[in-house]
């Protein structure tokens, strides 16, 4: 297969700059499992699934990762840029660098700094700790832990998508609204962005409906941004990303499939994770590892059998993700559908429940 048969034209326009007001009135385009389309609305989902079915959440939690600083060697003062990418100890991060010439090990990093370097002392404070071939540079911070999550939020700035940072600045608003309403554990630099859909109303009333709700935690680095380069889909090669399912979700998921129950990713995140947790039966097992799991057409499918998604961009994974689920005829003639009719795409935009072909 050719990243070229993943691509399709997109009118920039499209692009949702803010979510919907409230979060599950944004629109839903259903994709059923023989590729019929029907359009509905996020709040209309207690109405669509079935009671016995078992919604998996992630309850990853996005930190403000993107950070502004000076780099300080011998008196020589250039200012920075980082990206956080993927936490790798309590007081280290993987980041990507701007400009990454500028950086080499040993240096020393503040983030947070004013050009009065008396200030210095209420920065964030790191060391260069290696810088890989490929640009990551591994930062060593002064703080760990808790203390640095916290460090971190008060000293950056979410770290919205770049077709959305390309257009606007981020503000406070995006603090909430690029935040899952169950999120917990912060290690993310980037949203479950399915889930941003999920209001407390929605969940009491899916709840109400029987149809029951389990959280799984993969933490998402910014390599989902990072576009496919090769030509070729079969050398393209996925960051890893820390995920986590607990026995007692395995269980819960293995009991569904048991009585008949579906389970419904909420995101693609969800869905990796799911399926890297599961052998070749199909049996859920405890997970805690990292995974670069990549699904292409051709893939089977051994837990999802439905996938609540955003819209994604071309010749990207998760069009390539969402094309193995249903198939790339019905996805391309949904994708269009979606561009004609008006529905918002991307991070804070509308969604489409997909129902697993075959």
């Amino acid at each position: 297969m050719q990243v070229s048969d993943f691509d399709f034209d997109f009118p920039p326009e499209r692009i949702a700059l803010r979510p919907a007001e409230p979060r599950d009135s944004a629109r839903l385009l259903v994709v059923d499992a023989a590729g019929g389309r029907t359009d509905r609305t996020v709040s209309d989902l207690p109405g669509l699934l079935r009671a016995g079915d078992l919604m998996v959440f992630n309850d990853t939690r996005v930190l403000a990762a993107r950070l502004f600083g000076r780099r300080d060697r011998d008196g020589s003062i250039a200012a920075v840029e980082a990206t956080l990418h993927k936490r790798v100890a309590p007081d280290r991060w993987a980041a990507f660098m701007r400009p990454g010439k500028r950086l080499k090990a040993g240096d020393r990093v503040t983030f947070g700094a004013s050009e009065d370097r008396a200030c210095d002392a209420a920065g964030l404070h790191a060391t260069v700790e290696d810088k890989a071939e490929d640009g990551v540079v591994v930062l060593r911070f002064d703080l760990s832990g808790a203390d640095l999550d916290r460090a971190i939020d008060e000293k950056g700035i979410m770290p919205l998508p770049p077709y959305i940072a390309a257009k606007r600045a981020e503000d406070d608003r995006d603090r909430s609204d690029y935040q899952t309403v169950y999120a917990r554990e912060a290690a993310s630099v980037a949203a479950p962005t399915a889930g941003l859909h999920f209001t407390p109303d929605l969940l009491a009333a899916l709840e109400a409906k029987g149809i029951d709700g389990a959280f799984v935690t993969l933490h998402v680095g910014a390599g989902t941004f990072l576009p496919v380069k090769s030509e070729s889909v079969a050398e393209h090669r996925m960051h890893a990303e820390y995920g986590e399912v607990s026995a007692a979700v395995a269980d819960r998921i293995n009991d569904t499939r048991a009585r008949g129950g579906r389970i419904v990713c909420v995101g693609t995140t969800s869905l990796r994770l799911v399926e890297s947790a599961a052998d070749e039966t199909g049996l859920v097992r405890p997970f805690a590892a990292e995974t670069a799991i990549f699904i292409t057409p051709g893939y089977r499918f051994r837990v999802a059998d439905g996938l609540l998604s955003n819209f994604h961009l071309p010749r990207s994974t998760l069009f390539m993700l969402v094309s193995a689920l249903c198939g790339q005829a019905t996805m391309r003639a949904a994708y269009a559908h979606a561009i004609a009719t008006g529905y918002r795409f991307y991070s804070y935009g509308d969604a489409s429940l997909l129902w697993r072909q075959g």
